[in-house]
């Protein structure tokens, strides 16, 4: 019995190891559990520490002290401020361009100067290796900005003289004076000369002329192949650039801008290409001012379709070639012959005269309702009166004369 009872004892003990043994295993899951836990919460700190360390540096956030330079600084940089950008990312900037040591050096000395929210995109010539407060005066002076273009409705590639003598600067002319900065002593401005190279022999595709306009543009004369191609309003083109860069970043631009207007589409149902819709709003442009560009395109149109023809008889493509803006043409320069000339020819000129805002672009594709085939300024702010017959068109010219207008 005892025995036995030793054997059940026995037995009972071993049965009693076997699930002992058996029960060690979740233990060993929980100690994994452990570790990944451990893992997981040193990853969200390493995660958290990267985190804050960014938002001290791009937003100033104070933990302390920060590097700053002093000094007149080392050398010239050009560096470039994005639209929109606020005190923190300018600082990124100017940290980025080796202008500051850090950004809070900037952000700390730009607050409390309101001016600082003020700065324009473009590009400015900094100096590097200067003090956060030194950076703040520097970007803040006029002079430091450089690069702007500004184009406006009615401007042409040449210069034009004007009717008291003086010039007013063409694009090319106003593209080589953007293009002037003083960068570590030298100079960065591209003469007129180098830019009409390009303008003339380079590849219209390369150069970004929209896909629409290139097979007319390359049958123009060379030096007006771009015009008409370069949309009004400001462009910031890179001190350093060269020729080919600087109207690669224009007229690629400007493509851009004409298609955001509705270029080509825009012209589908007009009877009319693209081009020649770039054309007659360049017409339009220089013929009237804004609130008569639909009925000086309207004109346009009207004469284009009547039967028999008429020719347009436009005094802004007569002046185009003598690069002049005069209101009335003499008979003499009207009889002149050339592609460009509405009084000699039918229909419209081989390109455009000028480069035409977005009102004489919408203009052009969508006309005023009418039936008129003459118009003539006949006030003094450029308002024009139109008319259907000769006759209404011989008493608008005598009551321009009499207002002085024309």
């Amino acid at each position: 019995m005892t025995d036995e009872l030793g054997l059940f004892s026995e037995r009972h003990t071993d049965h009693g190891r076997y699930r002992a043994a058996r029960r060690r295993p979740p233990k060993r899951r929980k100690s994994r559990r452990i570790t990944v836990w451990l893992g997981v919460l040193v990853v969200i700190g390493l995660i958290g520490a990267g985190v804050w360390f960014g938002l001290t540096q791009v937003l100033g956030i104070d933990i302390g002290g920060y590097d700053d330079y002093s000094g007149a600084g080392e050398s010239d940089v050009v560096v470039e401020i994005p639209d929109g950008a606020s005190t923190a990312v300018i600082a990124g900037v100017l940290h980025d361009g080796g202008v500051v040591a850090s950004t809070k050096a900037f952000v700390k000395a730009a607050e409390g100067d309101n001016r600082v929210l003020g700065i324009q995109p473009g590009f400015y010539v900094m100096r590097t290796h200067v003090s956060g407060k030194d950076a703040v005066t520097r970007i803040l002076t006029p002079d430091a900005r450089k690069g702007r273009l500004e184009i406006r409705g009615g401007y042409q590639l040449d210069d034009i003289t004007k009717l008291d003598g003086g010039v007013e600067p063409g694009i090319v002319k106003r593209l080589s004076t953007a293009s002037c900065a003083e960068v570590n002593g030298k100079s960065t401005c591209v003469p007129v000369e180098e830019l009409r190279k390009v303008a003339e022999t380079g590849d219209l595709a390369a150069l970004g002329v929209p896909e629409w306009a290139v097979p007319d543009a390359s049958k123009l004369e060379p030096k007006r192949r771009l015009e008409g191609l370069v949309q009004p309003g400001v462009y910031d083109v890179k001190p350093g650039s060269t020729a080919q860069e600087l109207w690669q970043k224009v007229i690629s631009e400007s493509a851009t801008r004409l298609q955001a207007i509705g270029m080509p589409k825009m012209a589908s149902d007009t009877g009319f290409s693209a081009y020649q819709v770039l054309v007659m709003a360049s017409l339009i442009e220089r013929e009237g001012i804004e609130k008569d560009f639909a009925k000086v395109s309207r004109v346009t149109y009207n004469r284009l379709a009547a039967q028999p023809q008429m020719k347009l008889a436009y005094d802004s493509t007569v002046n185009y070639v003598l690069d002049r803006p005069a209101i009335r043409t003499k008979e003499a320069d009207r009889a002149k012959a050339g592609a460009y000339n509405t009084y000699a020819n039918f229909g419209l000129p081989p390109g455009p005269i000028s480069s035409p805002s977005k009102g004489a672009l919408e203009a052009a594709a969508k006309p005023a309702d009418g039936k008129w085939l003459f118009f003539v300024r006949c006030q003094k702010d450029g308002t024009s009166c139109f008319a259907e017959t000769a006759e209404q068109h011989d008493a608008n010219v005598r009551q321009a004369q009499a207002n002085g207008a024309y």
